[in-house]
């Protein structure tokens, strides 16, 4: 009897096996948890993210399963705000291409923003074929807003005041110390992105949901929804439980269809895909080499800091460009830059990288992701072609410099503040007293420098005079469109494009491989590098202190709340929801 009952366990174990591997599939997604815009930088990370979507594996996914015939309908649950814009973009451009394959895509969601905004989930939902949202789910289509806390009248009271000094007028990022609510550049800078924005969104819900581009533009401001009333202005098509959507998808598919994560999917035929290049054995076959840039720029080695915040560091990036210039067979480089700046200083690092490597002959791609600002565009300036999405937050060419002065504070406080100097600056950057006259004259020469130098790359590398550069400069943050629209960048899209391109310019097949560059092992994460130029020096580590991209004055922009990683800055918390 046992032996029969194991006989007959094992024939079904194999049935579903080749079931799986022949049979019809429904693939599903979650994204509620966010996506990773790349590789791990360092060990910690590899750790904590090992389970974490990660965005080139969804993409490939999506692209893969669009040429499979078994592949019958896609299931993806939506909502939550941990991806951004531009990102949601090109996850959106990779859905509608899988759609045009004929295959069935179907979002869900428990709700769109629960008490809160849920514009972005939304728009990412109108690229499918259906949307299904839970009945008691609401739809947080609220408008596009950037809001900004100013903290001015209340340090104030506590007797504190801030200095700071920027180039120019749109350079924001002290104004929530040192307003009290948003200057008029300001606001013209944040205004313009958010009509850009809710431009994007409302011509995306009226493309897919059969409105006009009022009517989008009108709902876009209405919500939040109740589910019932979503249903009924035309912007979800059905209400139901999770059950109730994955019973939908099996009737779609077959009644024989495997159900299959995307992302197992893709790990199963990206293992196929180096199995065979193995046995193939080596053939110096030609590829683009992909950098992943994303976080804070800061100097030294690529890491997390002591309070968990990740960066790149400019010795990892130019570790990594240094090998793909290297290597004869990387015949162009996309380098993914998602930053709002830093350093400038570690930008420049990997400005001087991008340049020796279009000198060399290759091209140099950026794919900007969510954000590509100050720093983050400053290195993205040399390459040959910059694509963005509509949605990317760049540009802000600027510079800033400033510390608090809590003199006031000390006094109230019974706090006497002394120094004994060899040397007059020797307490420029001092808390307990302010910038003098000659102190401002070193500051003033010091951002008049960095921003010159801005511009001038600026200049260069997109092939516009210094004078035009300096009207988009100012410290102006645009929008991807905008950015396109004045020659900040060149094309919308995201990586596929990016790749694309790359390939066309590298005189590589359409096909050619993309290879994460330097590909590094556990072991290359641990073990010291042999040179500044052997692969393992791009990899990353577990950092144990904030680095100095203020140089002397960065404990004091950490004290006050500006991040500590240097004036090439995005000015304020610029997130769209």
């Amino acid at each position: 009897m046992r032996s029969s009952q194991l006989t007959s366990q094992i024939t079904g174990q194999v049935a579903r096996l080749q079931q799986r591997r022949t049979g019809p599939l429904i693939l599903e997604l979650d994204l509620t948890d966010g996506l990773a815009e790349g590789p791990p930088g360092d060990p910690v990370s590899a750790i904590l993210t090992m389970r974490r979507l990660r965005m080139p594996d969804v993409l490939e996914g999506l692209r893969r399963a669009g040429r499979d015939d078994r592949v019958k309908v896609l299931v993806v649950r939506v909502g939550g705000g941990r991806i951004g814009l531009a990102r949601i973009q090109e996850l959106r451009a990779a859905i509608l291409d899988f759609r045009r394959s004929g295959k069935v895509a179907v979002a869900w969601a428990e709700t769109f923003g629960e008490f809160t905004r849920g514009n972005l989930p939304y728009y990412l939902a109108t690229a499918f074929d259906k949307i299904w949202l839970q009945p008691t789910g609401t739809l947080g289509l609220t408008g596009i807003a950037v809001e900004q806390l100013f903290l001015h009248d209340a340090l104030a009271k506590a007797g504190v005041s801030f200095q700071s000094a920027k180039r120019y007028e749109y350079k924001s990022a002290a104004d929530q110390l040192t307003e009290t609510g948003f200057t008029e550049p300001a606001r013209e800078a944040a205004a313009r992105l958010v009509e850009s924005v809710a431009e994007q969104v409302a011509d995306g819900i009226a493309a897919c949901r059969g409105k006009s581009a009022e009517q989008a533009r009108a709902l876009l401001g209405q919500g939040p929804f109740i589910a019932q009333r979503a249903l009924e202005e035309g912007l979800v098509d059905e209400l139901g439980y999770r059950d109730e959507v994955y019973d939908a998808a099996r009737k779609a598919a077959g009644p024989d269809a495997t159900l299959l994560y995307l992302q197992r999917y893709q790990r199963m035929h990206a293992l196929a895909s180096v199995s065979r290049r193995v046995q193939a054995g080596p053939r110096g076959e030609k590829y683009v080499a992909m950098v992943y840039a994303h976080g804070m720029i800061r100097s030294g080695r690529s890491g997390r800091g002591p309070v968990g915040g990740g960066g790149m560091g400019s010795d990892t990036i130019s570790a990594a460009l240094r090998a793909a210039a290297a290597d004869e067979r990387a015949r162009a480089v996309v380098l993914r830059v998602n930053s709002p700046g830093g350093s400038a200083t570690a930008s420049d690092v990997i400005w001087r990288e991008v340049v020796r490597i279009r000198g060399a002959g290759k091209p140099v791609i950026i794919s900007m992701g969510d954000v590509a600002a100050s720093g983050g565009y400053f290195i993205s300036a040399p390459a040959d072609v910059i694509v963005a999405q509509p949605g990317t937050i760049t540009g802000s060419i600027g510079v800033i410099m400033g510390k608090p002065v809590l003199r006031e504070l000390f006094s109230r406080a019974g706090i006497n503040s002394e120094a004994v100097m060899a040397g007059s600056n020797a307490t420029m950057f001092s808390l307990a007293r302010p910038f003098s006259e000659d102190d401002w004259g070193r500051i003033n020469v010091w951002l008049d420098a960095i921003y010159g130098d801005f511009v001038a790359k600026v200049a260069s590398g997109r092939r516009l005079s210094e004078d035009r550069v300096h009207e988009l400069a100012r410290g102006r943050v645009w929008s991807g469109a905008d950015a396109v629209a004045n020659g900040l960048a060149d094309e919308t899209g995201g990586l596929r494009e990016a790749v694309a391109i790359a390939r066309r310019r590298g005189g590589l097949p359409i096909d050619a491989p993309v290879r994460v560059f330097p590909k590094l092992g556990p072991l290359d994460q641990l073990r010291p590098a042999e040179s500044s130029e052997a692969a393992p020096a791009a990899a990353g580590l577990l950092r144990t202190a904030f680095t100095e991209g203020w140089g002397p004055a960065w404990e004091i922009a950490a004290q006050v709340g500006l991040p500590p990683y240097g004036p090439l800055l995005l000015p304020g918390t610029w997130r769209i929801s």
